[in-house]
């Protein structure tokens, strides 16, 4: 009696991943927007009336240095994608800490940012698209440091595995480094 050969197996879903980007491109949109309300507020600001209110001052330094930290963010998720890969548990053990880490340094340099503007949130329209933007920005990196934590508890905790979740976490910080550099030169430089 002849059968008939097993089915091939089928591929991955990768719905971690997808959703990910889902989520992903949800904030590029969410941001673009903002930062095109942001845009468009400024330029209809009648002539002679200042956009910045005066004596509010953006310190310079926090704010390059949020930006290059998103860089080495970026760079430590994705050894954390080449640990994972190599099933290197120390090493990607080691990369999502730094990433949680510089998560979590971000946040504290947009409370100092804050803190050293001294600007009311409803004094001007500037103020609340300023609180807003870097407000969801904020958020946002926050979404980060939980999806590393939880990324951390799974790949470390007995999934050696599961690669996808290591990916999509990276993919997340990709992302949010990219939509940062348009916050960064929107909301911070040009102003």
């Amino acid at each position: 009696m002849y059968a008939l050969p097993p089915a091939p197996a089928s591929p991955p879903r990768r719905q971690v991943l997808v959703g990910t980007a889902v989520a992903s491109v949800a904030a590029v949109m969410l941001m673009g927007g903002m930062l095109g309300v942001f845009i468009l507020q400024r330029e209809r600001l009648p002539d002679g009336e200042l956009w910045v209110p005066q004596g509010v001052t953006i310190p310079g330094v926090p704010t390059n240095v949020m930006l290059i930290t998103f860089g080495a963010l970026a760079l430590f998720a994705q050894w954390a994608v080449h640990a994972a890969r190599r099933r290197d548990r120390m090493h990607l053990g080691l990369a999502l800490g730094l990433v949680a880490v510089l998560g979590l340094a971000i946040i504290n340099a947009q409370v100092y940012v804050y803190s050293r503007m001294n600007m009311p949130v409803a004094e001007t329209a500037y103020a609340g698209m300023f609180y807003a933007i870097t407000g969801v920005m904020v958020v946002l990196v926050a979404v980060g440091v939980m999806f590393c934590g939880i990324t951390a508890f799974r790949v470390l905790g007995g999934r050696d595995s599961d690669q996808e979740i290591v990916a999509a976490h990276a993919l997340y910080w990709y992302v949010l480094a990219a939509v940062f550099s348009g916050v960064w030169l929107i909301v911070y430089v040009t102003k």
